[in-house]
């Protein structure tokens, strides 16, 4: 038996990823459900339910539980957990029984949020759950001394939202919380090609133009691709093809406004933590910390340095975990 298990988890807008202490990150799929509107019974979880996107026949449906960060179907995102938890006992060849969980909140989500993501996780049967807020965990996952006396600046740019933090002493200084993430993106790439070329892309095709010719930086050597589509005016599928430029333009605005929720925290720092800014820098994690060219981008607008974490994907999900063990000894402490 794998009694008293200690778990820790993302449950992201775009990918749910769990971590155990004795094997670090033991799932990592796509937040998507399949469920059969017949029966309601759920059909597939994770990346099969996500290879159904815009494919499937008119009684399944494939659902993303959480929108923006929060949970937006609350029964779906229990099974879902559920589902998922079962996955790890199966792979891990054991059985998980009241596992302590640890898992990440979105700065500015509201108690009612916090109280649905808290009871969708107990509904598995956890002994008990954590909340945690996001750039904690993600200054966690990166290594930040965030226990220290000193500016750890984190931005994590995830599937629904973009969470800014400034992290001194195991707290949270300043944040700003805003609800664009990745998703946004591909929903502009979308509209994008639909304004100029009258055509209609799904959900994923957005996601691949985005991973590869999509930049933040409009100084870059331009890339082409073709995509296929369904042109609106005959009804046919047809192929076009779009420049790196061109992605960039469709989602400008949307770094714009991460930009300036970076800034909005900044200024919020206190005068004594912002010299460490100036030496340390901030530190990308997310998904979004992969976009090509963002390192560069924010540099020159910001003008301080910026790194991207080790593992941006998993910073989280790995913060989750290890903030566990700064749990235990503080409850220790105080014993």
């Amino acid at each position: 038996m794998f009694n008293n298990t200690e778990i820790g988890i993302d449950l992201g807008t775009a990918n749910v990823l769990i971590y155990t202490k004795s094997k670090g990150i033991v799932l990592n799929e796509p937040s998507v459900v399949a469920i059969d509107i017949n029966t309601k019974q759920v059909v597939a979880v994770g990346l099969e339910a996500k290879e159904m996107i815009g494919k499937t026949p008119r009684n399944i449906i494939p659902i993303r539980p959480l929108k923006d960060g929060v949970i937006a179907d609350y029964d779906v995102t229990a099974q879902m957990l559920k589902e998922l938890l079962k996955k790890v006992s199966k792979k891990m060849g054991l059985t998980v029984r009241k596992p302590s969980v640890v898992i990440c909140t979105p700065t500015g989500s509201t108690s009612v949020e916090r109280r649905a993501i808290h009871n969708a996780v107990s509904s598995y049967g956890v002994k008990q759950v954590h909340l945690i807020e996001e750039p904690v965990a993600a200054a966690i996952g990166a290594d930040l001394p965030v226990d220290e006396p000193i500016a750890n600046v984190v931005v994590d740019i995830g599937g629904g939202t973009s969470e800014v933090g400034i992290i001194s002493f195991g707290g949270v200084v300043s944040s700003h919380s805003i609800r664009v993430g990745g998703d946004r993106m591909d929903e502009e790439i979308i509209q994008y090609i639909r304004k100029k070329y009258n055509i209609l892309i799904g959900e994923r095709t957005a996601e691949n133009v985005k991973m590869e010719i999509g930049y933040a930086t409009p100084n870059h050597d331009e890339k082409t691709m073709e995509i296929r589509g369904r042109d609106m005016v005959t009804g046919l599928p047809k192929t076009v093809t779009v420049t790196s430029m061109e992605i960039h333009n469709a989602i400008k605005e949307l770094l714009e406004q991460m930009l300036e929720a970076i800034r909005s925290t900044l200024e919020e720092c206190p005068p004594e933590l912002s010299g460490d800014i100036v030496d340390r820098g901030i530190v990308l994690t997310g998904g979004g910390a992969l976009l090509n060219g963002i390192q560069e981008w924010l540099a020159d607008e910001i003008i301080v340095p910026v790194h991207i974490a080790p593992n941006p994907l998993e910073s989280v999900a790995i913060g989750t975990g290890k903030a566990l063990k700064m749990i235990s000894k503080l409850q220790q402490a105080a014993k």
